[in-house]
């Protein structure tokens, strides 16, 4: 393995291992193997091709950090939904074309999804340095890792080798894991791409950082004004925290209206975002109906539970769901994908 200053592998992985030496992060280090296994994916895949590629991107997402502080949020969020569709494949990219309309312009990433530009950017700088070979999905894979870490999160080792498909499925897209969703339909999803109730409650740890539009709980379900029909809010939504979110998002007001969605520390990776929960302080209700769902008990309030108490755990269970979900049905078959020059388009198009 190269030195941490050159390689991709290296940078993410070493850090991985030495956080193994405590409890946070050894499930994260014992699943950094080698090239050939877990479908052909591996921590050191640039390490002759394209040894800077991490801190290619890293210099990308720092610099694209100082004017947009919403950002590792964002690219985050780019990772989850790509993967959610069709696999971790950068489908999500891919602008419309004529007869494959883009996942970007699905109803749970048109007007929300954002972080494009950064991708791109980080895109040209790695064709400049090695062109042809770090594709747009191991970009998102990359810019994932990079943006938690440097919120205060955890590292692990991320695996790479995914090409980029050629497709986009809009109509995939329209069926992400969704803020209204109850608790059995986003357990039904997350187990369709075989993701259990741990990786639903860590992955959903991702909302301790970032934004959300108000539209997300004035529109159904209604948690403030009209919830299920009642004419009352939300009974699992805390009156205190229900006020502040009536100031900021009133009836008939600005439906993309933003608001932290962790309201504690909306900008650091920490476990705040299930001790909100724990005090019925969710901001969407897919989040508040991991604790406050009847179908919770027993399933994922526990884990809830853990997690608001042990921020170490937190952070060993999201690494490792982080590195599950990147293995979702990655594209590794040349004559199936591609490395794009250009992540918005497929090649020779």
């Amino acid at each position: 393995m190269m030195t941490s200053s050159s390689s991709v592998s290296s940078s993410t992985c070493r850090s991985a291992m030495r956080a193994a030496a405590g409890v946070v992060l050894v499930v994260a280090a014992a699943l950094c193997l080698p090239a050939g296994t877990r479908a052909q994916l591996s921590g050191d895949y640039y390490e002759s091709t394209c040894p800077d590629a991490y801190d290619i991107v890293k210099q990308v997402l720092v610099q694209a950090h100082q004017s947009d502080t919403r950002i590792f949020a964002s690219l985050l969020r780019l990772h989850f939904h790509d993967c959610f569709v069709q696999g971790c494949d950068g489908s999500l990219l891919l602008d419309s074309v004529p007869g494959m309309p883009s996942e970007k312009t699905a109803a749970p990433n048109a007007g929300s999804a954002r972080g494009f530009p950064v991708v791109d950017a980080a895109k040209a700088a790695l064709e400049a340095a090695c062109p042809g070979v770090v594709s747009c999905a191991d970009i998102l894979a990359i810019a994932a890792e990079i943006s938690v870490e440097l919120s205060g999160g955890p590292t692990w080792c991320v695996l790479l080798g995914r090409l980029d498909s050629k497709t986009s499925d809009f109509n995939g897209a329209n069926l992400l894991p969704a803020p209204t969703d109850n608790l059995t339909v986003l357990q039904s999803k997350f187990n369709a791409v075989n993701l259990n109730d741990v990786d639903l409650v860590a992955l959903s740890g991702g909302h301790t950082f970032g934004r959300a539009q108000c539209r997300f709980v004035t529109s159904l379900p209604d948690r403030l004004y009209n919830f299920s029909g009642t004419g009352q809010p939300d009974p699992t939504l805390d009156s205190a925290y229900r006020d502040l979110l009536a100031q900021r998002c009133p009836v008939n007001g600005n439906a993309s209206a933003l608001n932290d969605l962790d309201p504690t520390t909306p900008d650091t990776f920490d476990k705040n975002y299930y001790s909100n929960i724990e005090v019925n302080r969710g901001f969407l209700n897919s989040d508040q109906e991991l604790k406050s769902s009847p179908e919770a008990q027993g399933t994922t309030a526990p884990i809830v539970d853990q997690f608001a108490g042990s921020q170490d755990d937190f952070f060993a269970a999201f690494a490792q769901s982080m590195i599950n979900m990147g293995n979702i049905k990655p594209l590794t078959d040349p004559s199936q994908g591609e490395v794009r020059t250009d992540c918005k388009r497929v090649n020779a198009s």
